[in-house]
C-alpha cells in the first residue's frame, strides 16, 4: 500500500465523501452506498474512443458487478445533459456524475496535467477507485486499460 505522490487518496484510506448532480436530473452522495461497495471511475469525456469503451466494459460486466453488491459510478466533468445522451447511445445501466466544478475530481486526486501528442493540458485521469462497504478504499487503478478494465475490476471485487 505505497503512498501515490499525485493522489490524494490511497489504498486504506477513507474515501472523501461527495454530494453531487447526476444524470437524470438527480444527486448521489457516496455515503448512500455503505453497505455495498462501489467502483468510483473517473473518464475524460463522454462520447470519445477510450470512454465509450470503457463505459460499455462496465455496462457488459455490470450484472456480475451488481451480483457482487457492489454499484458502479462514473465521474467527468462533462454537463447532466451530455451524460443523459451517452447513457441513452450506450444503454448504460449505472450513475454518471456531472463534475462540472471538479470537486470530486479534486477531492480525488484525478484534475490535473495531461499530456497529449506533445501538449500539456489540465485534464480529467482516467483512473478507478474500489471502495468497501464500509467506506474504505481498497484498490486503486492509476492507469487503466479502458478496453479491459471492467474485467479487472470484476477480479478485484473477489479478493
Amino acid at each position: 500500500m505505497a503512498a501515490n505522490a499525485e493522489l490524494k487518496v490511497n489504498e486504506g484510506d477513507t474515501a472523501p465523501g461527495f454530494t453531487a448532480p447526476t444524470s437524470g436530473g438527480g444527486e448521489v452522495s457516496l455515503s448512500q452506498f455503505r453497505g455495498q461497495s462501489v467502483v468510483l471511475y473517473f473518464y475524460p469525456k463522454d462520447n470519445t474512443p477510450g470512454c465509450n469503451k470503457e463505459a460499455c466494459g462496465f455496462r457488459d460486466a455490470h450484472e456480475a458487478i451488481t451480483a457482487k453488491n457492489a454499484v458502479v459510478i462514473g465521474v467527468s466533468a462533462d454537463s447532466a445533459a451530455r451524460h443523459d445522451k451517452f447513457i441513452e447511445k450506450f444503454g448504460l445501466p449505472f450513475t454518471l456524475i456531472a463534475d462540472e466544478d471538479k470537486s470530486v475530481c479534486e477531492a480525488y486526486g484525478v484534475w490535473g496535467d495531461k499530456s497529449f501528442m506533445g501538449r500539456t493540458f489540465l485534464g480529467i485521469k482516467r483512473m478507478t477507485f474500489l471502495i468497501d462497504a464500509g467506506g474504505v478504499v481498497k484498490k486503486i487503478w492509476p492507469k487503466v486499460k479502458a478496453a479491459t478494465h471492467a474485467a479487472e475490476v470484476l477480479a478485484a471485487l473477489d479478493e
